[in-house]
């Protein structure tokens, strides 16, 4: 287990915070979780404690925040996570048989890994790309439409040095590869944000758009992205212009000319109330008017439901009423599945009611 970090990720930790204003230096622990995941494969009991002491914070804090998030992987993982989705979509198109099969041909289950180190398995509960399912993911990449076949040449081409390319998105990297980017760095590998492409369910859209005519107004696609140091710029001169037009004196308000007295004329009658809007009484949140409805109680103010009335203060029924009501509610009901109706023994409702009479 690593240690002692090299001085490139320290580096890297100071580039991280200070992206953040001095007081709020806390926000870059998530960044940096990706930063030490990115030299180790994963975020060692070294890594939370490399993180707590360049933030000021203690070692629970880190772990807190470590443990929650599931792309923070607490032990060694390979080098190419292999997701894939089991959720409903992906399952009802196959998502479960390419999972079983990967698992039987590499030998692994959930979050295991392979001997060689070279993939990690685990299955997902949704990659949000239903609409190409099923679907996997390469650390984090999508392979769309696999089926068993296809998925398992995927891994054998990333376990015999190869790297097969996504289906949309850049060309694949490593997990420790990937765990820099997602710290905010810039994947510095020659092309490689210059493969892939989009998905055609997400190209059938802009057709649509474009076969209509709707596009965003005033949008132009040539518009050039600005720099930092450009937005930096013209954010600082947007700054001076309003603190200049601010400090100028404003301009002394013309006398007003006395005007001939006009004739009186007789008011509008106001068109609408200007009272204030009132809630109404019985304005309760969906989860109180439910209550109310099943149960209600004598501050129930206003019955919910139809056939709903307000307790009042009065005697309890006696037990003998309750057992005719009991009885007709279940005559009135079919028994359920296993024949035997609702409440067909009085015993627990007399027992109550004596407990609520005392």
């Amino acid at each position: 287990m690593t240690t002692t970090f090299t001085e490139q990720t320290r580096e890297r930790a100071r580039e991280i915070i200070a992206r953040y204003p001095a007081d709020r230096s806390r926000s870059a622990l998530l960044p940096l979780l990706h930063l030490v995941q990115s030299e180790e494969g994963y975020v060692s009991p070294a890594g939370v404690e490399f993180c707590a002491d360049v933030l000021g914070l203690n070692k629970a804090q880190v772990g807190a925040v470590a443990t929650f998030y599931t792309m923070y992987k607490r032990k060694p993982t390979g080098d190419y996570l292999v997701s894939v989705c089991t959720n409903t979509m992906c399952n009802v198109l196959g998502g479960q048989e390419v999972y079983d099969t990967l698992a039987e041909h590499l030998g692994v289950g959930h979050d295991e890994t392979t001997a060689d180190g070279k993939v990690t398995l685990e299955h997902a509960e949704c990659l949000a790309a239903c609409d190409y399912g099923p679907v996997m993911t390469v650390n984090y990449d999508f392979f769309d439409g696999v089926d068993p076949q296809s998925a398992l040449g995927v891994v054998e081409e990333l376990r015999s040095g190869g790297r097969p390319m996504p289906t949309r998105g850049a060309r694949l990297c490593t997990l420790k590869e990937m765990a820099v980017q997602l710290a905010g760095f810039a994947d510095e590998r020659e092309g490689a944000v210059a493969d892939g492409g989009p998905g055609e369910p997400s190209l059938r859209g802009l057709r649509l758009a474009e076969q209509n005519g709707i596009s965003v107004p005033g949008f132009d696609p040539n518009t050039p992205i600005r720099s930092k140091a450009e937005a930096d710029k013209a954010a600082a001169e947007a700054k001076a212009k309003a603190e200049a037009a601010k400090a100028q004196p404003a301009p002394a308000a013309a006398t007003p000319t006395p005007a001939a007295p006009a004739a009186a004329t007789p008011t509008a009658p106001a068109t609408g109330s200007t009272a204030p809007d009132v809630k109404a009484p019985d304005h309760k949140s969906p989860q109180v008017r439910a209550a109310e409805t099943r149960q209600p109680d004598a501050h129930t103010a206003v019955p919910d439901a139809p056939g709903t009335k307000v307790p009042v203060d009065s005697s309890a029924p006696t037990p003998r009423d309750a057992q005719k009501a009991e009885a007709a509610g279940t005559a009135a009901n079919a028994p359920a599945g296993d024949g035997k109706p609702a409440g067909d023994s009085a015993d627990a409702q007399e027992r109550s009611l004596k407990e609520a009479q005392k």
